[in-house]
């Protein structure tokens, strides 16, 4: 359940920056960093939806997965537990690229942005460790 958990916190970021990025709020909160700036640069947008939608739309099925693989029927199955660590490795790859492009390419930090790649690298780290206790 602690994927779950994450997954739901990774939800309420993801979607605050969405919030944003679709007009529906008019400021980000952003004591550190220039959330602004990140969030309206090109790099905000990808494959035509705006970043934080494919954020939401992966804490959505990082969720779900976690609750199914809770139950008692995939409870103690590597099979599910190889598939948990493969989307949350698609999801720190993502994460770690977003992050270069804030450092290296943009010259800004977004304090949520940084909220949500730590939320997506425990998540990595836990399925990991559930995963290698499932493979035994």
């Amino acid at each position: 359940m602690i994927v779950a958990t994450l997954a739901l916190a990774g939800i309420f970021v993801s979607l605050y920056l969405l919030l944003y990025k679709l007009g529906i709020i008019g400021e980000l909160s952003c004591s550190v960093g220039s959330c602004e700036t990140v969030n309206s640069s090109k790099w905000a947008t990808f494959l035509g939806m705006p970043v934080a939608a494919w954020g939401v739309a992966w804490y959505v099925g990082m969720l779900i997965l976690a609750v199914v693989s809770t139950g008692e029927r995939f409870a103690e199955s590597a099979t599910v537990s190889t598939v948990l660590l493969m989307v949350a490795l698609s999801g720190f790859a993502f994460s770690a690229y977003l992050t270069y492009l804030e450092l290296f390419r943009i010259h800004a930090i977004c304090q949520w942005c940084v909220i949500s790649a730590i939320i997506v690298t425990i998540i990595l780290i836990v399925t990991f460790l559930d995963y290698r206790e499932t493979a035994r």
